[in-house]
């Protein structure tokens, strides 16, 4: 199968790009209120796609918020049903300066394609589609094909819990693929075994009652800004522990012999610093950088803005502060819990002078893959075949919070194949995707179905 594979992929490559352009124009940035009408667009763009590349059905599905794009094909009843996941929102694009084209008009530029959704996750999503089309038209699909990709998981999936209690009966599968991950590097595959959970909060500190002259009231009236960033340093300590009481008390406490396999992944400390120009990495005292993004959790500010930011000078002392904050959680900690201990713990703290409130925006749970099921086993065996070696396990410290909601709704489990790089900058200005790895996901992709099939 793997010449067929390369075969198709050499003769389709150039209308592969062109279709994937097409759908990286659309800016679906499901943040913004502005782009309903792009997320609707979007949605069309990928049913005709499902469609084209041999879907029985495909439909635009209405939510309480942005669509699901639902398509399937259905060979055989009795056999297997693998269901994809993907989704079609992307992260906003600011600060729109720092972008070296623009990034809604994707290009390709040192062997990479540039652009809001190469990678997170219009790129690796649309591998499936192509790897689907690969399948059918050569006649090879072994067993039954779902798809269901949201606009909503870049907000944290609000409605697709609803949206799949309400469709149990379509939604109906053996496992769910998905391809929203990162390798640890082009020479390293791997497949993503845990990925962290979620707790994100709004907070806003509030002093006078307007806006006042520094020099009139500096030093007598507290300012929000400064008691804004005295709180958020306490929230760690000296040894970059998170002090919320309670925190830690769901934290699994991975084995001595857990770690060490672990440590077996490749991994550069040097490189990884040079990548992201920084002279040390701080975290968690007693853990490396490793385990600190994939077995413990984490704090920090995703945002904070208050007073002038403007160009110049205005000598204000501001009325109000704010911050956006997250917390990464691990398997046993649950995000509701967290959020209740945060809010608690962030109004106490409140020095005189200011009003705190604190609020959830959105979050959701940890999750863990076992190694030992079938999926996995196919997973790994297609990655083998086409890199050449054996993928390793890995636990992301990323965040896909419906992940573990699709276990408890629909009683599968998920398996996370994907193809990112770090080095890919989502969710940053020039987001990218080298075009080996989306040529790779495609040859890659076909061979789980054959695996899968086959064991099943």
């Amino acid at each position: 199968m793997k010449e067929k594979i390369n075969d198709y992929i050499e003769s389709n490559k150039d209308r592969f790009l062109d279709e994937l352009f097409g759908l990286l124009r659309i800016p679906s940035i499901s943040a913004r209120s502005e782009h309903k009408e792009d997320m609707y667009k979007a949605c069309e763009y990928l049913k005709k796609s499902l469609l084209d590349s041999g879907a029985d059905n495909a439909e635009v599905m209405k939510t309480e918020g942005h669509p699901v794009v639902y398509g399937e094909k259905i060979i055989d009843p009795s056999k297997p049903t693998v269901m994809v996941y993907g989704h079609y929102d992307v992260q906003p694009v600011e600060p729109l300066d720092l972008w070296k084209s623009p990034p809604f008009e994707p290009e390709i530029r040192d062997g990479k394609i540039w652009g809001r959704g190469a990678d997170d996750d219009k790129g690796q999503m649309f591998m499936h589609v192509k790897a689907f089309e690969f399948l059918v038209k050569e006649n090879l699909l072994p067993c039954n094909v779902k798809f269901m990709l949201e606009g909503e998981e870049e907000i944290g999936s609000p409605n697709l819990g609803k949206f799949c209690k309400n469709n149990l009966d379509k939604l109906k599968c053996d496992v769910i693929l998905v391809s929203d991950t990162s390798m640890i590097g082009q020479d390293a595959p791997s497949i993503t075994t845990g990925l962290r959970g979620l707790s994100y909060m709004e907070v806003e500190v509030t002093g006078p009652n307007r806006d006042l002259h520094s020099g009139l009231y500096g030093g007598a009236v507290a300012n929000p800004v400064n008691m804004l960033a005295k709180m958020i340093a306490s929230l760690t300590d000296e040894n970059n522990r998170i002090t919320i009481p309670g925190f830690y008390d769901d934290v699994m406490e991975v084995s001595s012999e857990e770690r060490k396999e672990m440590a077996k992944a490749p991994f550069d400390l040097e490189r990884y610093k040079n990548e992201i120009d920084i002279e040390e990495a701080v975290g968690e005292e007693g853990f490396t950088t490793m385990e600190r993004t994939g077995i413990r959790p984490s704090l920090d500010v995703n945002g904070i803005w208050g007073g002038y930011t403007g160009e110049g000078a205005k000598t204000v002392l501001p009325s109000k502060a704010y911050a956006k904050i997250s917390m990464r959680l691990v398997p046993h900690q649950k995000s509701e819990k967290i959020d209740e201990l945060f809010i608690k713990h962030f109004e106490s703290i409140a020095p005189p002078g200011v009003r705190v409130k604190a609020r959830k925006l959105h979050g959701g749970e940890g999750y863990v893959s076992p190694t030992d099921q079938t999926a996995y086993k196919a997973a790994s065996k297609a990655y083998e075949d086409t890199f050449g070696k054996k993928p390793i396990p890995f636990r992301s410290g990323g965040s896909i919070p419906i992940i573990s909601l699709f276990e408890e709704i629909l009683g599968v489990k998920s398996i996370l194949m994907g193809f990112g790089l770090d080095s890919d900058a989502i969710h940053s200005p020039n987001e990218n995707y080298p075009l080996w790895n989306f040529f790779k996901g495609i040859e890659t992709i076909p061979l789980f179905y054959k695996y899968y099939g086959e064991s099943s």
